[in-house]
């Protein structure tokens, strides 16, 4: 999330939450009044009033989200990500105590996925369909034997109903890892490096 947002009154004019957002580079604006987080307004509440003249009187209080979908600070990533898809939003504001202190948006959510997926590190892939009698402790134990540390691991179930496991490791030799998993009795679909 974005701590210490910018944010506008609810007495200011739409004009006013415009320029705010353009100066700044947002899209989001939480509405307060007497310190208080009261609403929201987003550009696209604004395009509504996209001429000039409609902007200039219009107070952002008459036009902000009342009951703003919003997030608590100790939320989880998938949480985020829920709330973003079922409401198709955004942006929304992050309450601690019902204080506003921050912001997080689809990019932020973005971020702290690529982030938690390491998908900016150096790394490589194995792609597995885990036989039952070992699990996935085993496939674990193994890569981590060849010295391979796990970033993530992502799953996929396909029309088969067989489950595929991404593992994304740090950058490694995986050859002797997927002979090891193969003689184990797991399936190793494929091998790639980023």
């Amino acid at each position: 999330m974005k701590s210490n947002p910018v944010t506008i009154a609810k007495t200011a004019l739409l004009q006013d939450a415009a320029q705010l957002m353009t100066v700044n580079g947002i899209r989001h604006l939480p509405v307060m009044e007497d310190d208080q987080f009261v609403g929201f307004i987003t550009e696209s509440d604004l395009r509504q009033f996209s001429f000039p003249s409609m902007v200039e009187e219009i107070p952002v209080g008459k036009v902000m989200v009342l009951n703003p979908i919003t997030i608590n600070a100790n939320a989880s990533i998938e949480t985020a990500a829920k709330l973003f898809h079922d409401f198709k939003i955004g942006g929304m504001p992050v309450l601690e105590k019902k204080k506003l202190i921050g912001i997080l948006t689809t990019s932020d959510l973005l971020n702290a996925f690529i982030e938690v997926m390491g998908l900016l590190k150096a790394s490589a892939r194995i792609d597995v369909i885990i036989n039952k009698k070992g699990g996935i402790n085993e496939v674990t134990r193994i890569i981590r034997e060849h010295d391979c540390e796990i970033l993530s691991v992502a799953t996929e179930t396909h029309s088969s109903r067989r489950k595929v496991h991404y593992f994304r490791v740090d950058k490694c030799d995986l050859e002797p890892v997927a002979e090891a998993l193969t003689k184990a009795g797991h399936k190793v679909l494929s091998i790639m490096e980023y």
